[in-house]
């Protein structure tokens, strides 16, 4: 898969975020959004995801030379933000699999589920409701819902936020295990840009 965005600006109100905003990634490799606080990074990553439409430029992903259509795309993508909500009124295993079908229509395989909420340390709350989880376990528990599907595409806005530790260690091997996904993330932890191949300062391009 590749994704362009080409020339994308984003307007509110008369007031431009940003302007002129292109590049291209494919499979395989990572891509870091930074830019100052307001510069518009969780904006472009919503037009990225289909979310937000820009007021001018495109964005398109590409299959073997085919453009995928939107609900190709959006089988294809897991999107991880602070802002994402979550149904606290279910369980942690009831998200996965509500999400999961309207996400695919498909319902992630059991022993999917209990591999992922391992990996995130989120296995022995499996069954509680999710207003019980603490804001950090409530971030990893977005994690889980964004890979279970192993998507095509990860966006990721402010990756560590809220999460101790061990959330970040676990993060962490999201990126190592990207080698097959496009991965973009939004960030201002210098720490964490330096570890995409691609730099996207809002305004300037990509290097």
């Amino acid at each position: 898969m590749i994704l362009t965005a080409e020339n994308i600006s984003k307007t509110f109100n008369r007031r431009t975020v940003f302007r002129e905003i292109g590049f291209t990634v494919a499979a395989g490799q990572s891509i870091a959004v930074t830019g100052r606080n307001g510069a518009g990074k969780s904006t472009l990553l919503k037009i990225l995801a289909g979310l937000l439409t820009p007021t001018r430029g495109s964005v398109r992903y590409d299959v073997d030379g085919s453009v995928c259509g939107p609900e190709e795309i959006r089988a294809s993508l897991g999107f991880v933000s602070p802002y994402l909500q979550l149904y606290d009124e279910f369980s942690a295993l009831e998200n996965l699999r509500l999400l999961s079908r309207m996400r695919s229509a498909t319902v992630a395989a059991d022993d999917r589920c209990r591999e992922m909420l391992t990996r995130f340390g989120l296995w022995e709350r499996r069954d509680d409701q999710v207003r019980t989880y603490s804001s950090g376990m409530k971030q990893r528990l977005k994690y889980v819902v964004a890979l279970l599907d192993d998507p095509q595409v990860l966006l990721l806005d402010e990756p560590s936020a809220n999460l101790d530790a061990d959330g970040i260690a676990a993060v962490s091997h999201v990126y190592e295990s990207s080698q097959r996904r496009i991965l973009v993330v939004a960030t201002n932890d210098r720490s964490e840009a330096e570890r995409c191949e691609l730099k996207v300062h809002l305004g300037t391009g990509a290097s």
